[in-house]
């Protein structure tokens, strides 16, 4: 059985003043919380390994799908891949991440990264606010690209998982 508080005033703290209610709360949606409320989130995550062995983009398995309740909503978009593995020096992988086949931020990932032949392992992540303008389903999805030298540069190595998270924030 459900609970009510029914009350037609509170009496404000220090007395000298009552806050009168009236449905204030009911009917309360996403599209009339406050601007900068977070409305939803998704989360996905994908952990097979990915090679990536030439300089053309290919989808790394890495896509999360939201629905803003609003057009003026804002997309908070949170990467982090993990577990890559390169073979040869100078050699790097460039991440995008795209909304459906617009590009929305790029990053060359160099970091853990040396000047020898030495297998080096790192994680990158990258966060970005972005603004779909619709209320139809979103698509966000990460590609990725060997650039520099040749050899196979590896993702989601040894078993590790990498995650987004999609947050809408109230336009």
């Amino acid at each position: 059985m459900a609970s009510k508080i029914k009350v037609d005033q509170i009496q404000t703290a220090d007395g000298t003043g009552t806050i009168a209610l009236q449905n204030q709360l009911s009917g309360m949606t996403g599209v009339s919380m406050p601007t900068g409320s977070v409305l939803q989130v998704v989360n996905a995550t994908y952990s097979t390994e990915i090679d990536f062995t030439t300089t053309s983009y290919v989808d790394t398995g890495l896509t999360a799908t939201i629905t803003p309740s609003s057009s003026s909503s804002k997309i908070l978009i949170l990467v982090s891949q993990c577990g890559i593995r390169k073979p040869a020096a100078n050699s790097y992988l460039t991440l995008r991440l795209m909304r459906g086949s617009t590009l929305v931020t790029q990053i060359s990932i160099t970091s853990g990264y040396n000047n020898s032949s030495t297998i080096a392992s790192t994680s990158e992540s990258t966060c970005s606010l972005d603004s779909p303008n619709t209320t139809s389903a979103v698509i966000y999805k990460t590609e990725g690209n060997r650039s520099g030298a040749s050899g196979t540069i590896n993702m989601n190595v040894n078993d590790v998982t990498s995650t987004m998270t999609l947050m809408e924030i109230a336009g």
